[in-house]
């Protein structure tokens, strides 16, 4: 597909041109190694390499357009050059230009927080297609043009994967489109370029450090989503949380709350609860879900007033949010031999992993509560020790394992987990390096009744271990376990 070079810098803010923009191109790429003749290639400055070092490989290749922050020292004739001073930024742009700006053919929804992101995003597009609507989904777990399922490899894609998932939406009819928007996309400018006709926040608390630095910086990254909402959208905000009104402080779009404690455009509360799922009261009118805790309570009113937002009938709209199932490896209960209940769940944050463990007490509080946890190799080594301290105050075992090891060994990750225990924590745990033999020895011990929880891995089917993922499906291990002990 050819394109004209000058109609698709058309929004970018160009410092320096060297050759002719009134050509045609006929790819664009931010890999080198993809890079075609005649096809545009941008030089992007990325967390492991810099794309500038391969613009000597790509014009032997004959590319058509070399956009780049830093000219090169050697210019090749028949090559246009344009300088810009974000390269990132611009490869957004030019994507969303490429495929003739498809965010603003959809109705495009953008969720961000440290927690809630995927419940919310899935229900968005479940309850969409519920009530006889073309949705598209772009998650953690598995992307979506309308029943079309999509493998994901990160929680927001690449630009030109994006702008051409979203582009897929359009063809296919969709009306909406729902996205996770995490800190690194944002902070990578990965987003760039569209155009969000509203914006959620869930939560915010520590996570990413490894990559953020600091707590501020995460947060203010996060706020970007809102800063760049224009007046006919929508900005929805949890209020009962300390970072929920600084998120809308400068968003020139509509702002809407949400809450359960305090005064908000909507509100919420549960009046009954088990594990078959909740009884709530929203904005004066009683709900039932199948999903359970407070922090799906706020996720379902996120949903709710999304919703109404969007122009949906208040009471159609309970009558669909009865109808969804919580999101995969979401507080997902397998049932087992002796009235075992095995929650997996991917709390991988301490406030998630309190947010569940709470909930399982509340809703059986006169049960064992085991919780088996480890955490990720390569990233923020603060929170190990702050998720032994919440595990040791709600649960009555303790079961210390691997997650996704990566680079790092699993019995130095256990060992940073293990400082945050005190004599009495470490005297309820057990610390075994073989994730599967946790889980088997937490269901082996496990008494009459008890509530295990499985934390961490969620919706993974897989460890990741060095750089190699392996299989790994906690559904199949438990499902597998106690049909042993069926026997």
């Amino acid at each position: 597909m050819k394109q004209k070079l000058s109609r698709l810098l058309e929004e970018i803010k160009v410092l320096e041109v060297i050759g002719n923009i009134d050509k045609n191109v006929v790819s664009l790429k931010s890999d080198s190694r993809k890079a075609a003749k005649d096809g545009i290639f941008v030089a992007v400055k990325g967390v492991t390499t810099d794309g500038h070092k391969y613009i000597p490989v790509v014009v032997s290749n004959h590319v058509g357009a070399v956009v780049c922050e830093e000219m090169p020292s050697s210019l090749e004739k028949g090559v246009t050059y344009i300088r810009v001073s974000d390269s990132a930024e611009a490869l957004g742009l030019l994507a969303s230009a490429w495929y003739d700006h498809p965010s603003k053919k959809l109705k495009l929804v953008g969720v961000t927080g440290t927690n809630g992101k995927t419940t919310t995003a899935t229900l968005l597009y479940e309850m969409a297609k519920l009530e006889g609507y073309k949705a598209g989904l772009l998650s953690t777990v598995c992307n979506y043009i309308h029943d079309r399922a999509i493998p994901t490899t990160h929680t927001t894609p690449d630009p030109l994967t994006l702008n051409s998932l979203l582009n897929d939406m359009v063809l296919a009819g969709c009306d909406y489109a729902f996205m996770e928007v995490s800190s690194h996309s944002t902070e990578q400018k990965r987003v760039a370029g569209l155009h969000f006709a509203g914006g959620v926040f869930s939560n915010l608390t520590r996570d990413h450090l490894d990559y953020h630095k600091t707590f501020d910086h995460y947060r203010d990254t996060k706020k970007q989503l809102f800063d760049q909402l224009d007046k006919k959208a929508f900005a929805i905000t949890n209020c009962d949380d300390k970072n929920g009104l600084v998120m809308t402080q400068n968003t020139h779009a509509k702002v809407y709350t949400y809450s359960t404690r305090s005064m908000a455009d909507f509100r919420g509360k549960i009046l009954e609860e088990s594990f078959e799922g909740m009884l709530l009261k929203i904005d004066g009118r009683e709900c039932w879900s199948s999903l359970i805790g407070q922090h799906n309570a706020y996720n379902l009113l996120a949903l709710y007033t999304t919703a109404v937002s969007l122009g949906a009938d208040p009471e159609e709209t309970l009558m669909a949010m009865s109808a969804l199932r919580p999101a995969p490896g979401r507080l997902e209960n397998i049932r087992g031999p002796k009235d075992i209940s095995v929650i997996i769940d991917y709390a991988h944050t301490p406030d998630a992993l309190e947010n569940v463990l709470k909930t399982l007490r509340e809703i059986a509080p006169d049960h064992e509560l085991i919780c088996l946890f480890g955490c990720g190799g390569d990233r923020d080594r603060t929170k190990r020790p702050e998720m032994a301290r919440i595990a040791e105050k709600m649960a009555d075992r303790i079961i210390v394992t691997s997650d996704n090891s990566r680079t790092e060994k699993t019995t130095d990750i256990m060992a940073d987990i293990k400082a945050g225990l005190e004599l009495s924590g470490r005297a309820k745990s057990l610390f075994i390096e073989d994730r599967e033999q946790a889980i088997r020895t937490a269901i082996m011990i496990a008494g009459q009744g008890a509530t295990i929880l499985l934390a961490g891995k969620g919706h993974e089917t897989y460890q990741i271990i060095g750089k190699e993922k392996h299989h790994f499906d906690e559904k199949e291990i438990v499902n597998g376990i106690f049909a042993e002990m069926s026997i």
